[in-house]
């Protein structure tokens, strides 16, 4: 079955992983997907990844989620889709949203490459709003 949207597939595939506690999910992988995770983990999301291209047709993206130690609860508290491919969302730089307050991440497909909501304001560029972390 083909997915029609991989990104919504890969958020979902963390969200489910870390509601049966697991400590590693095995995700499709593709350029998109290697870049959101990079954010990922150069944000503090998630504890490491691994890229493993000879696997499969397209190869899998292994990721070591980040549990908090003393309560054992995910560090990704929410994970959502912003901009879906029924309806694309796009913003100037200076219209980006801020995630509870600065605290979370909005994650940017931008002319430069994907980079974080900070970082496209910083930049002075606009782009689609892909999704948000918290």
């Amino acid at each position: 079955m083909a997915v029609t949207d991989p990104i919504a597939d890969y958020l979902t595939r963390i969200r489910n992983a870390q509601i049966a506690r697991h400590r590693v999910v095995d995700i499709p992988s593709s350029k998109l997907k290697k870049s959101i995770t990079e954010i990922l983990y150069d944000q503090g999301f998630i504890l490491k990844y691994k890229f493993e291209d000879e696997v499969g047709p397209q190869g899998i993206i292994k990721i070591a989620l980040k549990y908090d130690p003393t309560t054992n609860k995910p560090v990704i508290e929410k994970l959502g889709r912003i901009s879906k491919p029924g309806l694309r969302k796009y913003a100037k730089s200076d219209q980006i949203p801020r995630i509870i307050n600065g605290l979370g991440v909005c994650i940017v497909s931008t002319s430069k490459g994907l980079m974080t909501g900070k970082q496209a304001q910083r930049e002075n560029v606009g782009g689609e709003l892909l999704c948000f972390v918290q």
